[in-house]
């Protein structure tokens, strides 16, 4: 385990900006919007080649809110998991009362507690943490996160209060353990799924829908299997989206989505399947994304709902037939076994590797039981196939006329290969390309003997 450090304070003092300069990464999202964190989350930092955990909190303040409840409660569990605190304070606002009960709060936890005076550019450093001494945390720290300036001199400060690692830092993710990122509308449940998945509370929970604003990694095992959850923000339609902040966590979804190497598409079953979902199946197919989908608050339905709900969703997912549907309850756990098993099973099937015979022999059962259409009177002869890439699954197709190929032929191919290789949950692209003429674009060039046989006929037709 590597030692950790939490950095905590008032909303908006710029703790998510110093976890990006500590990381040097831009993971947590930034914005002049106070409270916009809310989940704790984890980074690496290294300083003189020892390296250490960074958490990023949620702003502690006074207002009683459920979400600020929630959001303190995240940041509890953070200053009670790590080593030592990182206090942020603002310079331009001075010490201010809540200040004042966040620091008699650190003192109860009976931590080492370093105090950082951010946004203190511009004036010396003594003079940005004269006032901030009465803390009685030692000497603050001066620094102007946003532009970078002190940051170094903090880390070495918050170095010697960390214990000695008893492990090295660990070796990032290798292309094997399979990243899920879990997306839907608001409120449909995907961070109690997640918490449900690893058996605690990490992600922050409520009936209010825009709870989650940025996108968090959680690495998870279950069931001996190793993988990472991403927890995302809820996307509504775009039209409805107005808020600066809003747009921000629209766009770290996405991101999410290119990311993650299988998609599991939350639906609430009380709603059904609306118009955005299967926008953004959309929007996974296109990325070329492993899929599967999960219809939470499934328990809430009774047997005619549930019949209703299952018929709309086989109808209106004919075009994804190949993803698995999982009806669970994120709440009560029942389901979501199958659910995480239906995405890694999707996962590796979008990264099969096929042997070329194994593919000509497809093409082959299947060019036999329907052959190719005409176009212009001739006859398409598709030749070979081979694998062209994976994650997902690329078959390309060699034939004289094959870029032709109609789409109905296409679609047939498709299934042909789908089925023969058992590829489920995974979308499968054919690529078709047409045999070039090796003589196209070359000058007709004759041999001696061919210009005199052509000057005999011109002299015998005189």
């Amino acid at each position: 385990m590597l030692p950790a450090v939490a950095i905590v304070g008032r909303p908006n003092v710029g703790k998510s900006t110093l976890f990006n300069q500590l990381t040097r990464s831009r993971d947590a999202l930034v914005a002049d919007f106070p409270g916009l964190t809310r989940d704790r989350r984890y980074g690496y930092a290294e300083c003189d080649a020892k390296p250490f955990l960074v958490v990023d909190t949620g702003g502690l303040q006074d207002d009683t809110t459920e979400l600020t409840r929630l959001a303190a409660r995240q940041t509890e569990l953070a200053i009670a998991e790590t080593d030592t605190i990182v206090f942020v304070v603002d310079h331009r606002d001075g010490l201010t009362a809540a200040d004042e009960r966040i620091a008699a709060s650190l003192r109860a936890a009976n931590k080492p507690v370093t105090v950082a005076v951010n946004k203190s550019e511009g004036v010396s450093a003594e003079i940005a943490a004269a006032e901030f001494h009465s803390l009685g945390f030692g000497t603050p720290v001066s620094i102007a996160a946003l532009h970078g300036r002190g940051i170094d001199s903090l880390a070495q400060t918050v170095l010697a209060q960390l214990p000695e690692a008893v492990a090295a830092r660990p070796e990032p993710p290798s292309e094997d353990v399979p990243t899920v990122a879990i997306v839907g509308r608001p409120n449909v449940g995907k961070s109690t799924l997640i918490n449900r998945l690893i058996g605690a509370e990490r992600m922050v929970t409520s009936a209010e829908p825009g709870t989650t604003r940025d996108s968090v990694h959680v690495p998870c095992e279950r069931a001996g299997e190793h993988y990472v959850l991403i927890d995302t923000a809820g996307i509504r339609r775009r039209a409805r989206v107005s808020e600066t902040v809003e747009k921000f966590s629209v766009v770290q979804s996405l991101k999410s989505i290119e990311e993650a190497g299988v998609v599991i598409l939350l639906v609430d079953a009380q709603e059904g399947l609306t118009d955005q979902d299967l926008h953004l199946i959309g929007v996974a197919l296109e990325r070329g994304k492993a899929l599967t989908v999960g219809v939470n608050k499934w328990d809430h339905l009774d047997s005619s709902q549930r019949r209703k709900i299952e018929g709309q969703i086989q109808r209106r997912l004919q075009f994804v037939s190949f993803a698995r549907v999982s009806y669970i309850s994120a709440l009560h756990g029942s389901g979501i076994d199958g659910l995480l098993g239906a995405a890694l099973a999707a996962y590796r099937a979008a990264g099969q590797a096929f042997s070329t015979p194994r593919l000509n022999e497809i093409l082959a059962t299947a060019l036999a039981a329907h052959a190719p259409p005409m176009v212009a009177g001739r006859r398409l002869r598709l030749r070979y196939a081979h694998q062209g890439g994976r994650y997902p699954p690329v078959i390309v197709i060699h034939g004289g006329r094959a870029d032709r190929i109609s789409d109905h032929y296409r679609r047939y191919l498709t299934n042909a290969f789908r089925q023969a290789l058992r590829l489920e949950g995974t979308p499968l692209r054919l690529e078709f390309r047409g045999t070039e003429n090796p003589f196209a674009g070359r000058r007709n060039v004759l041999t001696r003997r061919q210009v005199k046989r052509r000057q005999r006929v011109v002299r015998h037709r005189r």
